[in-house]
């Protein structure tokens, strides 16, 4: 295992939406992925219940026909009135979004040429506890995102599949009824390790102190 030289700071400030710069022809060994694992594991879970579950898909066959529903999902939130890059008039902030936008286009389209898709999900009794329970999940997908940093592979938050969960369950097999979907993720190597943090608010416009 080689981690790159971050200090914590750094690997949370840099830890971005990688699309255009995923390395596609490089395989991610195993045990990377299973390392990644590991430290989502170490992730807050209710009652210190470990119900968070990762599919790994590796197969050619079943990556593509993931990645075809979510170029489906996809288009259509790119017709919709939320998408990042629809005009709004204000010229520097068209000129960002524009540069998210289609940086989310290219994923949009080759989502399922990653070598490995990964599928955060949460597993209950049935499908309300497995949905109900999906904070259990998130927090260890973002640590599963930060250890993939650390070691020189990128990822990409997305959760737009879920529009079409019950589809994906049945490319994966994955008990509709007992587990719920909650972040589906491409993970390669990327081109370059250098990634810079993205612009964000002053904390002092997020913060309220003592009272709303």
């Amino acid at each position: 295992m080689t981690l790159l030289d971050l200090t914590s700071d750094q690997l949370l400030s840099t830890t971005r939406a990688v699309r255009k710069r995923l390395d596609f022809t490089r395989p991610v060994p195993d045990d990377l992925v299973r390392e990644c694992v590991a430290m989502a594991l170490q992730a807050p879970s209710g009652s210190n219940v470990v119900t968070m579950r990762f599919v790994v898909v590796r197969d050619e066959e079943k990556r593509r026909a993931i990645g075809e529903v979510y170029r489906q999902v996809y288009a259509m939130y790119k017709a919709s009135p939320g998408y990042a890059g629809r005009l709004t008039g204000d010229a520097e902030r068209d000129r960002i979004q524009g540069r998210v936008a289609s940086s989310a286009d290219y994923l949009g389209e080759h989502m399922g040429e990653a070598p490995v898709l990964v599928i955060g999900c949460n597993e209950g009794a049935d499908r309300a506890s497995a949905g109900a329970g999906l904070g259990n999940i998130l927090p260890g997908m973002w640590s599963f995102m930060l250890a993939a940093r650390a070691r020189g592979l990128g990822t990409s938050w997305t959760s737009m599949h879920v529009a079409r969960e019950r589809d994906v369950a049945e490319i994966l097999g994955i008990p509709y009824d007992t587990v719920a979907q909650a972040v589906l993720t491409p993970l390669a190597y990327t081109n370059g390790t250098d990634f810079r943090p993205a612009g964000r608010p002053n904390p002092d416009q997020v913060i309220h102190w003592d009272t709303w």
